[in-house]
């Protein structure tokens, strides 16, 4: 895994930092916009602090937004009153140029750019803007010609492997309690959008199930959205109706795994595995594990680039090595015996670097480009994600074995 920001190596120390926060103002009329705007003390002068920038396209109330929400306490908690964070929430894709330009006006010294529409504005803006370094999550579109703009994201396909295992682990203890039969080891997948982010993620999911229940399939359904969750909920429903005993997701909502509760206290067989936060409290029945990103080491590292005028890398990632990919707690109530154990030997893996992405995208299987059914390939040589840039570049569908219901 590779070392992305000059800063990087200090991360993880700079993370536990001091008690105290900087001073930080929101705007865009977050519902729950304290979130992000605590202050324990008061701020130095504009003159003696830097500021940074955040704009977000959700507040605290969703799980996506969250994450970056704590990386920037993270911020404020590692430098107190040396930084000024001022972050705009619930600003919508095609509406980000004005509280961009808004915060460059402010004076920003560096500016966090949070979802993956805003790439190409927050790009045009950074060479408008040379002296703002501009760092944006979930992009691929970085190069050197514009040198103040960056991209960066946690290799999430290693997070997806190891929830993967935790659902084949349960998948296999029903087949051995004669729950169900080895032909009935289905997963269902419900999918924003058929994006190689979305698809690595669930391509990685399913083949961490099918290191421990060989003969499992998986259906996807795309919602065409990123939270909507009666949509994600009526297909999660949908899925377990047509037989799925895993439900998984590339959603926002905690719509599947309430599926999944409601299905379990009419006497299904499901469980759930989540995305971004711990579901347990929603579905302690049948949600055991989550996978997610942690945005601090990045975006503190980055301050301190700013800080000590070193350079930030045009494109950064890493993962459970670095602390960049994260698991939740595991359900124990429900989680199969050894499962922790599982987790914890794959984690390690991943983290010594014995186990890499051409470990996770490979086997015995052919795999099409939804958008080019001519274009396939194989994966008995494996396949290395995250081997050039942050973003996720694996797109096919593996044939046979991984049913795409409602492809466009």
């Amino acid at each position: 895994m590779q070392k992305k920001i000059l800063a990087l190596a200090i991360a993880c120390a700079m993370v536990i930092g001091l008690a105290a926060c900087g001073k930080s103002v929101t705007d865009n009329g977050s519902a729950n916009s304290s979130a992000g705007a605590a202050t324990s003390q008061p701020a130095a002068s504009d003159g003696d602090v830097t500021k940074v920038g955040f704009v977000y396209i959700g507040d605290d109330s969703e799980a996506y937004t969250a994450n970056f929400i704590a990386a920037q306490t993270a911020i404020e908690k590692q430098y107190g009153s040396s930084v000024k964070t001022i972050a705009k929430y619930n600003v919508a894709e095609d509406a980000v140029e004005d509280p961009l330009v808004e915060l460059c006006e402010a004076g920003c010294d560096i500016i966090f750019t949070t979802s993956f529409g805003y790439g190409e504005v927050a790009k045009e803006l950074a060479a408008q803007y040379p002296d703002v370094q501009f760092c944006q999550a979930t992009c691929a579109n970085a190069d050197k010609e514009t040198a103040n703009y960056h991209t960066y994201m946690g290799t999430i396909y290693q997070g997806r492997y190891v929830a993967g295992i935790v659902a084949g682990m349960k998948m296999k203890e029903l087949i051995d309690q004669g729950k169900i039969t080895e032909d009935k080891a289905k997963i269902g997948y419900v999918a924003a959008y058929p994006y190689a982010e979305v698809i690595s993620g669930y391509t990685a999911f399913f083949l961490g199930v099918r290191s421990v229940v060989p003969t499992a399939t998986m259906e996807v359904n795309y919602t065409n959205s990123w939270g909507n969750y009666d949509t994600e909920k009526t297909m999660a429903t949908a899925m377990i109706e047509d037989g799925c005993v895993i439900i998984s997701q590339h959603s926002d909502t905690e719509g599947p795994a309430e599926a999944c509760e409601d299905a379990y206290k009419k006497g299904g067989v499901v469980f759930h595995v989540g995305y971004n936060q711990s579901m347990i409290d929603i579905a302690p029945n049948t949600s055991r594990v989550s996978s997610r990103l942690d945005y601090a080491p990045y975006e503190v590292a980055a301050v301190q680039a700013v800080m000590d005028n070193n350079t930030i890398d045009v494109d950064s990632w890493a993962g459970f090595d670095k602390g960049w990919v994260a698991m939740t707690d595991l359900n124990t109530e429900i989680a199969a015996d050894g499962t922790q154990e599982a987790m914890d030997t794959a984690i390690n893996e991943f983290k010594d670097g014995t186990k890499t992405a051409t470990d996770v995208f490979k086997g015995d299987y052919k795999a099409t480009n939804p958008s080019d059914k001519a274009d396939v390939i194989d994966l008995n040589e494996g396949f290395a994600e995250n081997s050039t840039q942050s973003a996720p570049a694996f797109s096919y569908v593996l044939d046979d074995v991984i049913t795409v219901v409602n492809a466009n």
